[in-house]
């Protein structure tokens, strides 16, 4: 196959994001290896919603052919759940996630995000309104009203059982983890939704790093990683916080920056893109980026080491952002490896993407409650207990749906079971765990 040769048509919007991205158009040479891999094609059937109807779309905005105010443009572009599972098979390496982010960003110009977004957005970028945000969730849930409302229907009730899903589903004693810090130092982007909502997981983060050897130190002054906001093109406030937390990390001194959740990380190893034009920190941005692992990465780099047995039937997920945007595949398997007793079960279609796509649920429900039905319905035949997945959102998306569906399984992050394992063994150190030392978990 050939690439298909630039229009000579000049450029329409010489001065939107879109235009940067003329390079990623011409590369799409339309072979449609993509569209069998796109969970908007295949649940909508049209063309205009698969990855190479879009670039269709972008190059008509570039040559003009089409209005950046153009309605339908706008409603094919935001039904994309910028999954990047195209990427993977794309034969031409596409950069189909930044085209994306610009695209959106130029429509953004004629036509604001949903209110519902941009409410979230606006909070997503101020620590104090977040934390107050989270602090209403952590009161809510555990005064049980998010169970309470999680029986509603719709997008409300469904954000309810999103919440009510990061209540923790594993009971462990607590230990004091020791290191000789022979791997280095590493610090850990606490994040928004993990922080606020899922605050025992950067606990237990923390922990099993510690437990294998990495030297954990702290970064004040760290802001969420303007994910959510490069995905909904609002590139500016993305670029805004990417500066702070590339100032934060670089105070820090640590060799390591830590993401456990796979859109923070994936956005995180793409600062030096989302900054390529700024000249005063662009280098900055490259830098840190190349510091930047998933803890699944550091800990299968250790081993890692095991704990006491836990006794569960497990299934794993793979994260969009870590499996298609940042190519890990083994380390998040061999972390759960490392679990004596844990029963791993394979399952049918994890590389598909469950429909949670940051806010896209909450901006998109029909089409991503039809994307995680299948997904449901693939876990129900594992039979497994728990479903171990390594993003927030992807935690809460299947959780909620499980939650009304009326399953009793239950999604929990990698790292939680490494650590209750490591818990059961009341290890302060690494050791192998004797076969009395079995911890059957509720």
């Amino acid at each position: 196959m050939t690439a298909p040769t630039r229009s000579a048509t000049p450029c329409a919007i010489p001065d939107q994001p879109l235009a940067n991205e003329i390079a990623g158009i011409d590369a799409c040479v339309h072979c449609g290896f993509c569209l069998q891999s796109c969970p908007t094609y295949l649940t909508l059937a049209d063309e205009n919603d698969s990855p190479r109807g879009r670039i269709v779309l972008m190059r008509a905005l570039v040559e003009g052919t089409l209005p950046v105010d153009d309605p339908d443009v706008r409603t094919h572009i935001d039904r994309c759940l910028g999954c990047r599972a195209c990427e993977t098979v794309c034969p031409s390496g596409v950069p189909y996630g930044q085209m994306l982010e610009a695209t959106r960003a130029t429509l953004t110009t004629k036509q604001p995000n949903a209110p519902i977004a941009r409410v979230i957005l606006f909070a997503f970028a101020r620590p104090a309104l977040l934390s107050l945000a989270m602090l209403g969730g952590r009161i809510a849930r555990a005064l049980r009203i998010s169970a309470l409302l999680a029986r509603l229907p719709g997008r409300f009730g469904f954000a309810m059982a999103m919440l009510e899903s990061t209540r923790a589903p594993l009971r462990r004693s607590g230990y004091a983890p020791r290191s000789d810090g022979s791997r280095g130092t590493a610090t850990l982007l606490t994040g928004c939704v993990m922080e606020g909502l899922l605050t025992e997981t950067n606990r237990a983060t923390e922990r099993t790093l510690v437990v294998n050897d990495y030297a954990m130190v702290r970064t004040p002054g760290q802001a969420c990683c303007g994910a959510l906001h490069a995905h909904a093109g609002d590139l500016e406030t993305a670029r805004r916080l990417a500066r702070r937390n590339i100032a934060a990390f670089e105070a820090s001194g640590a060799e390591y920056v830590v993401a456990n959740a796979a859109g923070c990380g994936a956005m995180m190893k793409e600062y030096e893109h989302l900054l390529e034009r700024d000249p005063a920190w662009h280098d900055r941005a490259a830098k840190l980026s190349e510091k930047v692992r998933d803890v699944s990465e550091l800990l299968a780099q250790a081993g890692p080491r095991s704990g006491a047995p836990v006794e569960r039937t497990v299934t794993y997920d793979a994260p969009c952002h870590l499996l298609h945007a940042q190519r890990i595949t083994s380390p998040p398997l061999r972390v759960l490896g490392a679990v004596p007793g844990l029963a791993l079960v394979p399952l049918e279609g994890s590389e598909h993407c469950c429909g949670a796509a940051g806010i896209y649920n909450l901006i998109e429900p029909d089409v991503s409650a039809t994307v995680l039905a299948p997904k449901l319905a693939n876990i129900a035949d594992t039979r497994a207990t728990l479903v171990a997945t390594g993003n927030p959102g992807c935690l809460m998306q299947i959780g909620a749906g499980l939650r009304q569906a009326g399953s009793g399984v239950r999604v929990v992050h990698p790292v939680d079971l490494l650590d209750a394992s490591y818990a059961a063994a009341g290890t302060s150190g690494p050791r192998d765990a004797s076969p009395d030392e079995t911890h059957r978990l509720p």
